[in-house]
């Protein structure tokens, strides 16, 4: 039980983590495309399998974001990870985060719903 405590506290510390390296210049770009599936995945309030269906619901998040961050780990190069981390390390320090920028991927999705919204009504 304790591991799995523990890998949820470096899930919750590897996610900001991988946000600082998708905006990160030195990262390939199949790394920046799947860090960013990972990040809005992670901070989207739409699942594969929606909460609400007993034991399912939550098994996409136990399985997939886990399965999304480890597969963009291994996509970012050792030394931007690494830096990657340090950063995410400080802001997030004592818990919470110290600036807003781990929630523009949840602006921008928002923004791009509305928009896709707006302009299904306006045909």
């Amino acid at each position: 039980m304790n591991a799995i405590k523990a890998r949820a506290k470096q899930l919750k510390t590897d996610i900001p983590a991988v946000f600082i390296a998708l905006k990160d210049r030195e990262t390939p770009f199949l790394a920046r495309a799947l860090a960013a599936l990972t990040v809005g995945y992670a901070l989207s309030p739409i699942d594969l399998i929606p909460d609400f269906i007993p034991v399912l619901g939550y098994l996409d998040d136990l399985l997939l974001l886990p399965a999304l961050v480890a597969l963009t780990v291994r996509c970012i190069p050792a030394d931007v990870w690494a830096r990657s981390r340090e950063r995410s390390a400080e802001v997030w320090r004592d818990g919470k985060p110290k600036r807003w920028c781990c929630a523009l991927p949840v602006l921008l999705f928002w923004l791009l719903i509305a928009w896709l919204v707006v302009k299904a009504v306006w045909r």
